[in-house]
């Protein structure tokens, strides 16, 4: 009985030990595959978060290149900022934290939640930015609280100090935080979430030279994120730094000039195309870009009909009016259509079928000759010449002064402006040119288009005796040890080939029509210097009602001059928005550039201030400071 109980239980207890077995090995599948999950799958994430218990990586960012003015005066340098960055290994409760930070830092909530969700598939660990430019109430909070803030740190970055309120902001731009689109970009490679990158004019054109290398320190912290010691440490590389063309002295009498009108001034160097003045107004305040623009300021900008975030000089697209006469003069002169002698009746309108020009000057000019017509500003003079030159004789010329078609300054977004034709309107608009649309383009409307720079451009090929040179901003790219690592000189586009004694007659009456009685541009007068320039006055719509017409409606005004007429060295153009006439409105503030460009010379004498004069001794109880000239600034 016992021996068949002992054979029938063996295959039980075979099938215990086999069950037993699957088992054991089921088990031990489970650790292996759990160990293998652990050691080979998850090893890099656990071994960096061990490391982070420990060891974080602050970086340091590159205080950006300088700018100096072509004397070498200070324009744009850093000053430290400090920004608000979080390290998202040390968050244990993100919605609390952010929550703590929202409410004291007035930050807006969805977008710091979406800086955390994009911080995704960046550099392991980096810091991320969520403030910038905090205020030193706020500073004082967090670094009372930082313990009680677990991941939150402060850093230290260079932000731009701008002299004279953000002089010439137009041209050296603005930077700002690198935005997602930049990060995506290959160039924008070694750059982070929270870095600070150009975003207009030199700022961003420059940027590879500007932005210098950012270094870093590895510090080994404790459980509670206190600083123990620094592991590693790279220092940062600053970046070059730019001297630029222009004289910070013209500059800061130009803007002083328009003051809160709406236009641009620019002046040129006849002899190289260096830029001396690049001035767009109103100006903005670059500083506020640097973090988030309060709305209300934003929307301020946005509704300011002055428009003070366009840059005038490059993309002001404007009529140029009576300044466009000086190119139907030459182009007449030079097809033998009219000399110096050839004169006109200027009874106030010209006729052309069933149309009707009229002139500016209501009962006409009389008999006029050429001098008289650019001095006087007469229209019909141009009408006639317009009508027998042809629109495609006047844009040739036009184009032969570099007229619609862009400098090649170097900047971003410069517009072409208009020299139309008959090729470009059956292009355009698959038309044949009118004989009457002629008309209006010889005085400088109609379809014609000109930004300010092409106008001063133009101005300084006709002072120079023909010569176009490219306008450049930039002289020089030095280190931060004043090493010279690229210089830039004058670069000859092309020549535009008219007889010198066509140029000599144009001079000639452009001198007139500021030193002469009569001449339409005497507020540019200076009593030390020949100036030769036109006034210009373009139609913002056709039909115009008098003095109360809207802001919106009024004439643009404009101005060209150079100086000295004998020798030409400098040439400025100015556009003001709405400003009516040339003559009053934009003349003023050419003579305030020539005159500040003359003072610096010594050829004309400076204005003695009540300070100097009290500090020299010489002023007496009731004294008034010297003035300068009548006709001066």
């Amino acid at each position: 009985m016992k021996g068949q109980r002992f054979v029938r239980e063996v295959p039980r207890l075979g099938q215990n030990l086999l069950r037993l077995s699957l088992g054991v090995t089921v088990i031990f599948f489970i650790l292996l595959m759990r160990l293998w999950y652990l050691q080979i799958i998850k090893a890099e994430d656990y071994q960096n978060l061990s490391e982070n218990n420990r060891l974080r990586l602050v970086p340091v960012a590159a205080p950006r290149g300088t700018f100096r003015d072509r004397n070498g005066k200070l324009l744009i340098w850093n000053q430290p900022s400090f920004s608000v960055v979080l390290f998202k290994q040390d968050v244990k409760d993100k919605d609390q934290l952010l929550g703590q930070l929202i409410s004291y830092l007035n930050l807006d909530r969805d977008e710091l939640y979406e800086r955390w969700d994009k911080s995704r598939g960046r550099a392991r660990y980096y810091p991320i930015t969520i403030a910038s430019g905090i205020t030193q109430d706020q500073l004082e909070y967090l670094e009372e609280n930082l313990l009680a803030l677990p991941g939150v740190d402060l850093q230290i970055k260079p932000v731009r100090e701008y002299a004279d309120s953000g002089m010439a902001v137009h041209l050296v731009g603005y930077i700002g935080e690198i935005s997602e689109q930049d990060l995506a970009k290959p160039e924008f490679g070694r750059y982070n979430s929270g870095d600070y990158i150009g975003k207009s004019g030199l700022e961003r054109v420059w940027e590879r030279e500007l932005h210098g290398k950012d270094g870093g320190r590895q510090i080994e912290v404790d459980a509670r994120g206190r600083v123990l010691r620094t592991v590693a440490e790279s220092t940062p590389a600053n970046g070059n730094s730019l001297l630029l063309t222009i004289d910070s002295v013209l500059q800061e009498r130009a803007e002083k000039a328009l003051g809160a009108k709406a236009g641009a001034a620019v002046a040129l160097d006849v002899r190289s195309g260096e830029v001396l003045v690049f001035a767009s107004s109103p100006k903005f305040d670059p500083q506020l870009f640097a973090g988030r623009i309060p709305k209300k300021v934003w929307d301020g900008y946005l509704e300011d009909e002055r428009r003070p975030l366009t840059d005038k000089v490059l993309t002001g697209q404007y009529p140029p009016g009576s300044t466009f006469k000086i190119i139907t003069a030459l182009a007449g002169l030079e097809e033998g259509l009219i000399d110096e002698h050839t004169t006109v009746s200027c009874n106030g309108s010209y006729t052309l079928g069933n149309r009707t020009f009229h002139c500016w000057q209501k009962h006409g000019h009389g008999q006029v000759n050429l001098k008289l017509a650019l001095k006087q500003s007469c229209d019909v003079y141009f009408y006639h010449l317009a009508d027998r030159l042809g629109i495609d004789r006047i844009a040739a010329y036009a184009r032969k002064y570099g007229l619609g078609v862009p400098t090649g300054i170097g900047l971003e977004h410069e517009k072409p402006g208009l020299i139309p034709s008959t090729a470009w309107k059956e292009k355009k608009y698959r038309q044949k040119w009118v004989r009457g649309e002629t008309i209006p383009v010889g005085i400088g409307q109609g379809y014609v288009l000109t930004t300010p720079l092409q106008l001063a451009s133009m101005t300084a090929a006709v002072a120079n005796g023909g010569t176009i040179y490219r306008p450049f901003v930039v002289k020089k790219v030095v280190d931060q040890e004043g090493k010279v690592l690229q210089e830039f000189k004058p670069e000859v586009l092309g020549n535009a080939g008219v007889s010198r004694r066509s140029l000599e007659l144009v001079k000639s009456a452009l001198q007139a029509v500021v030193n002469e009685p009569g001449g339409t541009g005497a507020t540019a007068r200076l009593a030390e210097v020949k100036v030769g320039g036109k006034t210009g006055t373009s139609q913002v719509v056709k039909l115009r009602t008098g003095k109360g017409n809207p802001y919106r409606f009024r004439d643009h005004a404009l101005f060209v001059a150079f100086a000295p007429v004998e020798n030409p060295e400098i040439a400025v153009a100015v556009v003001v928005e709405h400003g009516e006439h040339g003559g009053s409105a934009a003349a003023p503030v050419a003579g305030a550039i020539l005159r500040a460009y003359f003072e610096g010379k010594g050829v004309i004498k400076k204005p003695v201030t009540r300070q100097e004069r009290y500090s020299s001794g010489r002023a007496g109880a009731g004294d008034e400071p010297e003035q300068g000239s009548a006709t001066g600034d």
